[in-house]
């Protein structure tokens, strides 16, 4: 770590943080003293709750854990949430309740401009961007970050939109290999000047300011670059600083001085310093939240089911919780290469009998899940109209009768072996039977399941698995980002990590996406949505929701939706 002014104090910060943490199944005396913060429930998602300007305190974050630090290696939505106090962007996702999947500018003037349609991207920095090391940030600065995700020897886990997006040909190994004569880096990214960026994409993509905006395209300063360490150490852009990371006690970060609130229109920065308990369990996280120990969750997954039991003997709490929709889909996906499923008669069988209702039911009624029978995640605008379709075994029976198995057929299907997975899994066995289709269920390690499990067309075939039960979010909040990876038989990958668990390759679906791709129609990709439905390699179940509980200090409440959770750039405890 380099010498920071508040080192001592984040060392009492860690102290206090173990003695609260310790004690939170009664909570603290100094923290009953504070009043509750609750406002109305949903209070978080279209407007801002306990609003405040206070500056001061400690605001204490906990959550489960923390793959890196690095901003170029993490691939964890809450992690990304935190390192919007410790990286900047030049764009990033709004503060404003209600607005907080769209992008404003950050480090630049504005959002980009691009004069043939989304292939060239330029953008001009704003005056004023340090790092907390006193020098200014620079446009080389931003493209040796984003270089840096092509070393993927050194520098691994993190997303790789940019590796298609600016090389398609793999001819670029990263910084550290670069042996041209003056290091001069990917040709593909531009920096004229010190205040001038300039991308010219592989191909026009009208969502690329989404990819600038993860903290994988923030500026790293090559002179403080350690490689695969940089993540103990990760240099400051924004307005806190890693001061203390500790596996037991957690990370903390103080006020970096060398940031400048004149340079940064989205960032508050109220509290004095921000502490995170990482590793806790969903009980241990509920738990603190509730005895007053911990001011937000930055996982986003909501509290437990137990927990949520408690509410009916405090109706006080369910005004401190913020209820919304994750967009994460639980879906059946049917691999097209797999019989019986290569006839899409049969699939069609499958996706007859299922009833979205009882599968919502396995999974704790409507506060848990939404139904949903479209390939479209609640929140985003333009999709297609959801008919919560029901089951319909008649014409199940029918769709047997077509693809030549009218008395059923046995197949496998891959789960991860979690508990809530498992019923539904369950649920959807005894649905099929119903029909004939005789299900057997192997579940898997949850950890390697959407790699080693069923990540790639080869671990479907050895299988084989004829259904893969699972569960899909976009990493952006745009339709393309959705579902390009889903359905698009282009993206099919044979290494472990592809998204396309149904291995669907549609002429008619891939020249959908190449429409909504070439126009910029947000009703194009309600098209692709559909046409993808109706091959019925992907049966839709339920979007996971999730309830946010506030902690009773928590301050200028707004929920991030891309991140599920309290946005922590703009978060405060008044001062307490």
């Amino acid at each position: 770590m380099r010498p920071h002014p508040h080192r001592l104090r984040a060392a009492l910060a860690l102290l206090l943080l173990v003695a609260l943490l310790a004690g939170c199944s009664g909570g603290d005396p100094a923290d009953t003293a504070v009043p509750t913060q609750s406002g109305a429930r949903d209070g978080g998602l279209d407007g801002v709750r306990a609003p405040s300007d206070a500056a001061g305190g400690t605001l204490r974050l906990v959550t489960s854990q923390v793959d890196s630090l690095d901003p170029q290696r993490s691939y964890v939505p809450a992690v990304w949430n935190l390192m919007r106090l410790y990286t900047r962007t030049l764009v990033t996702y709004s503060s404003e309740p209600g607005s907080t999947d769209q992008l404003v500018p950050d480090l630049a003037t504005d959002l980009g401009t691009t004069p043939d349609g989304g292939r060239t991207w330029t953008f001009t920095l704003r005056p004023g961007g340090t790092f907390e090391t006193g020098r200014a940030i620079t446009s080389r600065d931003l493209k040796y970050g984003i270089e840096r995700s092509f070393a993927v020897d050194v520098v691994s886990g993190g997303p790789n939109f940019v590796l298609d997006l600016l090389d398609p040909d793999s001819l670029y190994a990263g910084p550290y290999q670069d042996e041209s004569p003056d290091k001069l880096g990917l040709t593909t990214i531009s920096t004229p000047d010190d205040a001038t960026i300039t991308f010219t994409l592989s191909r026009a993509d009208p969502d690329f300011p989404y990819v600038l905006a993860l903290p994988s395209s923030s500026p790293v300063p090559v002179e403080n670059d350690t490689g695969a360490a940089y993540g103990a150490d990760p240099v400051s852009s924004g307005p806190y600083a890693i001061t203390s990371v500790d596996a037991l006690t957690g990370i903390v970060l103080d006020r970096n001085t060398a940031w400048s609130p004149d340079s940064d229109p989205v960032r508050t920065a109220l509290p004095d310093q921000v502490v995170v308990r990482t590793g806790l369990t969903g009980l241990d996280r509920d738990q603190a939240l509730l005895a007053g120990s911990a001011d937000a969750d930055l996982t986003g997954n909501g509290v437990q089911e137990a927990t949520l039991n408690r509410f009916a003997d405090d109706p006080g709490l369910t005004d401190r919780v913020d209820d919304l929709a994750t967009g994460s889909l639980r879906m059946l996906a049917l691999p097209t290469t797999v019989g019986p499923m290569a006839n899409p008669d049969c699939r069609a069988a499958v996706a007859a009998v299922v009833d979205r209702a009882a599968v919502q039911e396995e999974l704790g009624g409507p506060d848990d899940a939404l139904r949903r029978s479209v390939l479209w995640p609640s929140a985003l605008p333009g999709g297609p109209e959801d008919t919560d379709a029901a089951a319909d075994l008649d014409a199940a029976r029918a769709s047997l009768t077509s693809c030549g198995t009218p008395e059923g057929f046995a197949v496998t299907m891959a789960v991860p072996d979690v508990v809530g997975t498992r019923k539904v899994a369950d649920a959807l066995v005894g649905q099929l039977a119903q029909v004939g289709i005789v299900v057997t269920v192997q579940a898997l390690d949850p950890a390697t399941f959407y790699t080693a499990g069923v990540g790639s067309p080869a671990a479907i075939a050895a299988g084989p698995y004829a259904m893969v039960l699972a569960t899909y979010a976009a990493v952006l909040p745009t339709p393309a980002s959705f579902l390009v990876p889903l359905v698009d038989g282009r993206s099919i990958s044979p290494e472990a990590g592809n998204a396309n668990y149904a291995l669907l390759d549609d002429p008619a679906v891939n020249a959908a996406v190449d429409t909504a791709t070439a126009g910029g129609d947000p009703a194009a990709w309600a098209a692709v949505s559909t046409a993808a439905l109706a091959t019925h390699a992907f049966v839709p179940l339920v979007e996971n929701r999730a309830q946010l509980l506030a902690g009773q200090r928590l301050r200028n409440g707004v929920v991030m939706l891309p991140y599920n959770g309290y946005d922590v750039a703009t978060a405060g405890v008044g001062g307490g």
